[in-house]
């Protein structure tokens, strides 16, 4: 799993820092998260192929999120793509889109399919055979959501040596790797956990964007291997954090500990500080296992 900061700034972008963008590679698949002004531009700098984006997900419309969009699909146009393209947004995405599309006459020539969110529950939105996405609802000033991105598990391991002691024939093994025990020629069965190892843990991404501190997520990220969540302001800020609907470095740390995850990347750093650094300072006092995003940055795991 490989995680791109393309951008990771609240409000404005600045000549060296960009809002909010990033790309998620998992378990072969990649993923557009949110599209803040000047995506595409992160894109191309990053070395990451246009073809490979398939789907992208809006966490909400407040334009530091979404300003990019109609300008990345306009590019895929103007590069001739015929892939169908896939968003995931807050109800009005389409509305907002189409309307900027007709207004200057620049209809797509692939398929661009909206799916619009508007539960307050958390929905599946995305599944195929390697891995589902789904939708955390946020508490922000406008309808908001984050995802959770998750590999579904997959096939056991076999155990060469204890599936050749049993004389099995090779075309079971595929029902083996699947889970099934087997019954041998004498009648006896064989239990799968005595012929396979498990199978490679699978990994899990939460993508928490703007949001007030919010421990109702919890049940829906409890165990995730990697928490992004917003951390727009430093402690000394709380007031301004409440009042805006935004949440402290600390306090994403503290979410990421009751949320058992396994490591915490921040972002959507105000731009009133002179370093980043404090950030992972705060969060550390809270929880040990802090990275920070920045623009540019990768992070595989």
């Amino acid at each position: 799993m490989k995680l791109t900061i393309l951008g990771c700034y609240a409000a404005t972008p600045r000549t060296f820092t960009n809002p909010t963008s990033q790309v998620l590679d998992i378990n072969n698949r990649l993923f557009l998260i949110d599209c803040g002004e000047g995506t595409q531009v992160q894109l191309r700098k990053n070395k990451v192929k246009f073809s490979r984006i398939n789907h992208i997900f809006i966490s909400h419309l407040h334009g530091d999120h979404f300003f990019g969009l109609v300008g990345l699909i306009s590019t895929f146009s103007l590069l001739n793509r015929t892939t169908d393209l896939h968003i995931y947004g807050p109800k009005g995405i389409k509305e907002i889109i189409k309307l900027q599309l007709r207004l200057s006459n620049s209809w797509t020539n692939y398929g661009l399919y909206f799916h619009e969110l508007e539960s307050l529950e958390s929905e599946i939105i995305f599944e195929d055979h390697k891995v589902v996405v789904k939708t955390i609802p946020l508490k922000h000033r406008v309808y908001t959501n984050g995802f959770l991105f998750q590999e579904k598990i997959g096939e056991r391991k076999l155990n060469i040596e204890a599936v050749q002691n049993y004389a099995i024939d090779t075309c079971y093994y595929q029902n083996i790797k699947n889970g099934r025990d087997i019954t041998l020629e004498d009648g006896s069965v064989v239990l799968n956990e005595d012929l396979t190892f498990e199978p490679i843990p699978a990994l899990s991404y939460a993508f928490c964007s703007d949001t007030v501190y919010n421990e109702d997520i919890l049940p829906i990220i409890s165990n995730v291997e990697v928490l992004y969540h917003e951390s727009t302001f430093l402690q000394s800020e709380e007031n301004l954090a409440k009042k805006t609907l935004h949440s402290t470095a600390k306090e994403a740390a503290l979410i990421a500990l009751k949320a058992n995850a396994k490591q915490l990347v921040l972002g959507h750093y105000s731009t009133r500080y002179e370093s980043i650094e404090m950030f992972k300072q705060e969060a550390e006092t809270v929880f040990p296992n802090v990275l920070l995003g920045d623009d540019g940055k990768s992070f595989e795991f």
